[in-house]
């Protein structure tokens, strides 16, 4: 009788241990959140796109990111949405999300440097940049020169410290400039590519007119980050740089061909991947792009 149950112990403890082996080999397989077989990612989230929510319940709104399978994240370097610096820190340390880089203002960037890479620092980012030049209308050559010396200084600062300075095109910068090209143009042949990379927003990119393939092919070793985002089909866009959040859809409903654009993106190397949501229905929303993401092919 004993050895019976003996022989029953270690059968269970056999059945058990396949089990935890099974499990862990199904885990280890799976595809990272957002990816395919195709699309390699990686894919984090811009927490700005929880801002309202972060506003309103604190840390706790973050734990969407968590459940949604994120493990990267880009923030912003001087606003948190209401949390301090260290309760923003604190936060994406205990849910297992990885700050890899973050976006702050123009001026505090080129006037506070040595403020700004204490911050990035203390927040473990390596990737700090700025996704708004301010600018009077129309913006034109004279602006883009100016715009392209600053960011050059930034750049120049951050990386003596190891840190990538990097612009988020905004869709303005496109306006016509000389012989085919766009002040766009002429901001990337201004800046050093040592100092200064580019992190391409689709949605801002297709808004004013632009082919985001064409331009990632156009300038390979300068595209490091990536924000998807999609605009709802039917909307002309224009040189402003704004539109209603209500035209920011689920990936794959919008005007933006995500397989050619994701092909080219791995082509020339692009480093990280950010959904970035500003619709009213980011919640829902999130969920629905990262399906999309994980069923892409090309």
């Amino acid at each position: 009788m004993k050895f019976k149950l003996l022989q029953s112990c270690v059968l269970s403890l056999f059945v058990s241990l396949i089990l935890v082996s099974v499990s862990a080999t199904v885990l280890s397989a799976a595809e990272p959140v957002g990816t395919s077989k195709s699309f390699r990612g990686p894919v984090g989230l811009v927490v700005y796109s929880l801002r309202d929510q972060i506003k309103e319940n604190g840390a706790v709104a973050l734990d969407f990111a968590k459940e949604q399978g994120f493990v990267e994240v880009e923030i912003g370097l001087e606003n948190h949405y209401g949390l301090t610096q260290e309760q923003m820190k604190e936060a994406l340390k205990q849910r297992g999300l990885k700050p890899i880089g973050a976006h702050a203002g123009y001026d505090f960037l080129l006037k506070q440097t040595d403020k700004a890479i204490e911050m990035a620092n203390d927040l473990g980012v390596r990737y700090v940049g700025v996704a708004w030049a301010p600018h009077k209308k129309p913006f034109d050559e004279a602006q883009t020169l100016k715009i392209a010396e600053d960011f050059n200084t930034i750049g120049k600062r951050l990386k003596e410290k190891g840190i990538q300075f990097y612009y988020h095109n905004h869709g303005y910068e496109f306006q016509p400039y000389k012989n085919g090209e766009t002040l766009f143009d002429l901001l990337v042949q201004k800046t050093d590519a040592e100092f200064v990379k580019f992190e391409m927003d689709v949605m801002w990119t297709i808004f004013p007119g632009q082919d985001p393939v064409q331009l990632l092919k156009k300038y390979p070793n300068r595209w490091i980050l990536m924000h998807l985002k999609d605009l709802a089909k039917g909307v002309e866009g224009n040189l402003s740089g704004g539109t209603d959040t209500k035209n920011d859809v689920v990936l794959g409903t919008g005007q933006a061909d995500y397989p050619a654009v994701l092909k080219a993106a791995q082509e020339i190397g692009v480093k990280h991947y950010f959904i970035e949501d500003e619709s009213r229905d980011v919640l829902k929303q999130i969920p629905q792009s990262l399906k999309y993401l994980s069923g892409i092919e090309f």
